[in-house]
């Protein structure tokens, strides 16, 4: 019995700094993701703490100053507070002033694209509609005609609708027309 000799095969040589320069770098194949794991990609930044809306109508003052002088003064919540009430469009809200007299958190009138931070109270500005996106605060110019606007209505559903389970919706009594408690119907889904 013969055996045939076997060559060796050529080693491969180390390649050419020419080669590789002229040479185009293979791609790597696309990353595929499953359309079920796609869906459940969720970019929008959440708050990590819960997001009080608090509503009233302009006689709510006294409501608004009950709420906050009933709050723990020598703890912080943890949470942040937006009030909202319904005033007239060249009426000077007089709330900022108030709250600040009844709670260590920080007061703020809001302005357009104002981060929510915890431990802080958000004011709406007078003639404005308010949302919450993605953390932030949004100034809106009403939409509705004087006397159809519903400021708290509008801001609750955005609030839900933003923030699901971290929302807290309030609604303070009021002698003016508000929105959310004059129509029973209207409901906000958390």
């Amino acid at each position: 019995m013969t055996r045939k000799k076997v060559k060796p095969s050529p080693k491969p040589e180390p390649p050419s700094l020419e080669k590789a320069e002229s040479s185009t770098p293979a791609k790597p194949p696309p990353l595929e993701v499953e359309p079920a794991a796609e869906a459940n990609l969720d970019t929008r930044p959440k708050a990590g703490f819960p997001i009080v809306g608090i509503g009233a109508s302009a006689g709510g003052l006294a409501a608004f100053e009950a709420f906050f002088s009933g709050m723990p003064a020598e703890t912080d919540p943890g949470m942040a507070f937006v009030l909202v009430q319904h005033l007239a469009p060249d009426h000077k809200s007089i709330l900022s002033d108030l709250v600040k007299r009844y709670t260590r958190m920080q007061v703020f009138e809001v302005e357009d694209g104002m981060a929510v931070r915890p431990n802080c109270a958000y004011i709406i500005p007078p003639n404005r509609d308010m949302a919450f996106l993605d953390g932030t605060l949004q100034l809106l110019e009403p939409a509705a005609p004087r006397g159809q606007r519903l400021p708290i209505d509008f801001f609750f559903r955005s609030l839900a609708q933003d923030q699901h389970e971290r929302a807290i919706c309030i609604v303070l009594s009021g002698t003016g027309p508000g929105g959310f408690w004059k129509r029973r119907a209207s409901a906000v889904r958390l």
